[in-house]
């Protein structure tokens, strides 16, 4: 790790680092993967390149007997985003969806794998995480959509968070808000972080102030709130589909058996000639040459020059406080640089303040401010300082946690620290220093002052850190948080159950998608038939049984057991499988996605004849399969067919009501044309608030509809179209596009009242989708490929250029796009004008992408295809 090379490689990185090793050497954990972003370029290390590298555990020859063939941590990078390119973190966001595709496949082959290797026997039956942790807004983003693509559970740590970070600078006043969002995408990032709030089940904090005073700024938690659902929940009494990420606090860790706290003082520091300075780690020397007495007690920071660090305000006390620089040197780490004209423009104006102030203070021979200094360099720091009987800084405005000042304990410094975040929780554990308002410059000084003068007091403190540090030790962190994923329901793709294979099954599958082997196909349900859930409203409601139970329940019985399997009518043979009980979609080479959000039945209809025509020889030979990815209901969407003269057969699947609901082409006609995915739905229920979201969604129409009843006409704004609505999609009509609030509002009002959802402004305006928060047709593709092993890389999406709001998750990742230029309107554009982010901002659409092409409404589709290597004449 080049900690503190820039502002993304700070405390952040190494606690991740630290945690995964810490997990896979706990009893019980079999593997831990750290995924992150693989660079090939001379900026950065050579190991930065690596595909995986194994994080060797600190007691590594004590649990080798132990091991197993994949067992143990490792960093897995994934590559997306510019190839051969290190890039700030704030330029990922168009990246993010590559990344998420990209770790995807990561996480099946490898639960595959495991599957083969600790359950054995040729079952078949992958492994799957038992978590999936997001570390920051990025990842945070990632792990949403990973959870919801692979059905498992979602653990969020935050360490520095968007909404906090922009009351910060805009108290700073050195920028505008639109600075702030240009520079810092501060906008997008807080939606990340809202998601993240929406999909987890666990939000790990290092401090309760992160949750009271951070976190409660989102509008996706309360603390007030989350207390009174989490005692609904313990009397078993109904929340109305509201859910809240439970709040835990662990501290983060570090090991200390290898740490031994300097003692002795300055004396031999400087060495003689019968013991010469060499002996002595060669960052010592590096930053005693600033000190023209280096004996003095030395004041350490340790932090990377940024603004929210606080640095300047730490030089101008230690300049204006004549006392402390009689009695201390200052020592300031400020990362690592070649050049102030090669550091980011924020780092390179706070170390010029620096300068500056130590040359308007005269403080030559009293500050150090070396170039370079490794990771392994830090102990020995942590060790200078304390043998001077020094004292430790950290003068942030705020810090979410502060793991320097338990590194800088467990060598005997004690701390001076902003009572601003985690540090007030650190004392309260270690009280081995004092706590500072680090606006107030005067106070800064006289806490360092008194520490410094009192030697009683620096000893009391130094004891008190040294005896207090073990509860903040990596085995201490990794047992609570192991403890509390134990609490989790489990969840994982349901399709693989356990009693699946009890007939002695165990045939080679046609792809590495078969492995996912699949009974609910057996059971055919026609959009008209007897499933009941495409059914209206109206009957849902007033069916006595819970809907999700119900779904539940036939899930279960019709996925379980031979008996199940006879009421099926059939099970699963060998013979089936090869004579295409599976969906044909899995089967074609190339998979062509039309998802063109038109507003118009002929223009739509226009394009899906053109670009079926385009292929069509390749659509004879069954190369070649097509999905239908829609906002419209499955009803909708055969009399658009019949319209068009189109058959059901010329889809291989069909992504409705905005990717609430899953359909196949029907392999028989007895059984009507379509078959519904019900493993899709107990895929995506999670967190689904049914009827209580129903009804908060009424009232707010209603409220919508009350403010606009001054109007000339009496008519509904926006009304709830029964006719048009399932069991995991409610649908409305929207009469007037300009009257109803932006899709934003309405998600901030649902995530207000804890509600988790979708909400998808479609129809140019006109229609409103509500469906689960994990549900979308990106995620719809997705899990297809989990499901099926369809190879995402092999899907070409067709999109417009503009059209519903779930368009920008269409963009992105690793399949192939085409954007048919002229496939919008203005209504259309005002529909992505309303987010509180700009569109580049989450889609890469640079012409150097290979993987997207633009092409005129009215050209040759077959070019496209052709400029994206699909297709060759």
């Amino acid at each position: 790790m080049e900690l503190g090379r820039d502002s993304d490689t700070g405390g952040q990185v190494k606690y991740v680092v630290e945690l995964a090793r810490a997990l896979g050497s706990m009893p019980g954990v079999y593997r831990v993967d750290l995924l992150t972003r693989q660079v090939s370029s001379p900026d950065v290390d050579y190991s930065y390149g690596e595909p995986t590298e194994m994080l060797t555990p600190r007691d590594s020859e004590d649990l080798s007997d132990e091991m197993g063939e994949s067992s143990g941590a490792y960093i897995v990078r994934i590559p997306f985003g510019p190839k051969d390119k290190y890039i700030p973190k704030e330029l990922l966001w168009p990246h993010i969806a590559e990344f998420v595709d990209g770790a995807m496949s990561h996480i099946i082959q490898m639960s595959n794998v495991l599957g083969e290797q600790v359950v054995g026997g040729g079952s078949g039956k992958p492994i799957w995480p038992s978590a999936i942790h997001g570390h920051y807004a990025d990842a945070g983003d990632a792990a949403a959509l990973l959870s919801g693509a692979l059905n498992v559970p979602m653990i969020l740590t935050g360490h520095s968070l968007g909404r906090d970070k922009l009351e910060q600078l805009l108290k700073q006043g050195r920028l505008s808000k639109e600075e702030i969002n240009s520079t810092y995408k501060i906008m997008r990032r807080i939606e990340g972080e809202e998601l993240s709030l929406d999909v987890s089940e666990m939000v790990i904090t290092s401090t309760r102030q992160e949750i009271d005073e951070q976190w409660r700024l989102y509008d996706g938690f309360d603390p007030i709130l989350e207390r009174k659902l989490r005692a609904r929940i313990k009397r078993n009494v109904s929340c109305y589909g509201r859910f809240m990420p439970r709040m835990v606090k662990i501290p983060p860790g570090m090991e200390f058996n290898h740490i031994v706290p300097q003692d002795g003082d300055m004396e031999d520091a400087d060495g003689n000639e019968e013991h010469p300075t060499s002996r002595d780690p060669p960052i010592w020397a590096e930053i005693m040459r600033f000190f023209s007495n280096s004996r003095k007690p030395m004041i350490l920071a340790l932090a990377r020059p940024d603004p929210k660090k606080n640095i300047t305000t730490l030089v101008k006390a230690f300049g204006e406080c004549r006392p402390l620089r009689e009695l201390a040197n200052l020592a300031l780490i400020m990362g690592n640089r070649d050049g102030i004209d090669e550091m980011s423009s924020t780092s390179s104006s706070v170390l010029l303040s620096v300068l500056k102030l130590v040359d308007k203070y005269d403080l030559y021979g009293q500050v150090a401010y070396p170039k370079h200094h490794k990771q392994s360099d830090v102990p020995d720091i942590y060790r200078l300082a304390a043998k001077s009987k020094g004292v430790f800084i950290n003068p942030a405005f705020i810090e979410p946690f502060g793991l320097t000042l338990i590194e800088a304990a467990a060598y005997g410094l004690p701390m001076v620290a902003t009572k601003n975040g985690g540090p007030v929780d650190i004392h309260r554990i270690l009280d081995n220093g004092l706590l500072v308002d680090p606006h107030d410059q005067q106070s800064l000084s006289e806490a360092l002052l008194k520490l410094v003068a009192d030697k009683h007091l620096w000893a009391k403190c130094r004891q008190n850190g040294l005896k207090n540090i073990h509860q903040f030790s990596w085995p201490e962190h990794c047992k609570t948080y192991l403890s509390r994923i134990t609490s989790f329901k489990p969840r994982h793709p349901q399709w693989q159950s356990d009693d699946d294979d009890d007939d002695g099954d165990n045939s080679e599958p046609e792809s590495p998608g078969d492995s996912f082997r699949d009974i609910s196909l057996n059971l055919r349900f026609s959009f008209d038939g007897g499933s009941g859930n495409d059914g209206s409203m109206n009957q849902e409601v007033s069916s006595s049984m819970d809907r999700n139970s119900k779904i539940e329940a036939a899930v279960l019985n019709w996925s379980k057991g031979k008996d199940s399997r006879r009421k099926m009518g059939s099970s699963l043979e060998k013979s089936e499988v090869n004579s295409g009980k599976f969906p044909a979609v899995r089967r074609r080479k190339f998979i062509f996605v039309i998802a063109l959000d038109f507003y118009g039945e002929k223009d739509t209809l226009a394009a899906t004849r053109r670009i079926l025509e385009a292929v069509e020889k390749e659509r004879a030979d069954g190369s070649v399969g097509f999905i239908l990815s829609t906002s419209l209901k499955i009803s909708e969407i055969t009399s658009f067919l019949e319209s068009g003269g189109l058959s059901p057969n010329d889809f291989d699947a069909f992504i409705c009501n905005s990717g609430s609901d899953l359909y196949y082409k029907s392999l028989s006609s007895e059984d009507g044309p379509f078959v519904v995915d019900f493993y899709y739905h107990s895929h995506v229920e999670y967190r689904w608030g049914g009827e209580g979201l129903r009804k908060t969604l009424i009232r707010w129409a209603s409220s919508v509809n009350e403010k606009r009843s001054g109007d000339d006409d009496d008519e509904q704004i926006v009304t709830l179209a029964e006719h048009l609505s399932t069991d995991y999609c409610y649908t409305f009509a929207v009469k007037k596009p300009a009257a109803v609030p932006p899709v934003r509002e309405l998600r901030k009002l649902l995530r207000i009242q804890a509600l988790r959802c979708h909400v998808v402004y479609s129809q140019n305006g006109t229609r409103i989708n509500v469906i689960p928060v994990l549900a979308s047709r990106i995620q719809a593709l997705r899990y297809l490929f989990v499901r099926w092993g369809i190879d995402l890389a092999k899907m070409v999406v067709f999109v417009g250029e503009s059209g519903d709001t779930d368009y920008e998750g269409l963009l992105g990742g690793i399949h192939k796009s085409v954007v048919l230029e002229g496939v919008s309107c203005s209504a259309s554009n005002a529909l992505h004008t309303n987010r509180s982010y700009p569109l580049t901002d989450v889609i890469s659409l640079e012409s150097n992408n290979d993987n997207v092409v633009h092409a005129p409404l009215d050209s040759d589709v077959r070019d496209a295809l052709k400029k994206l290597d699909l297709l060759n004449d």
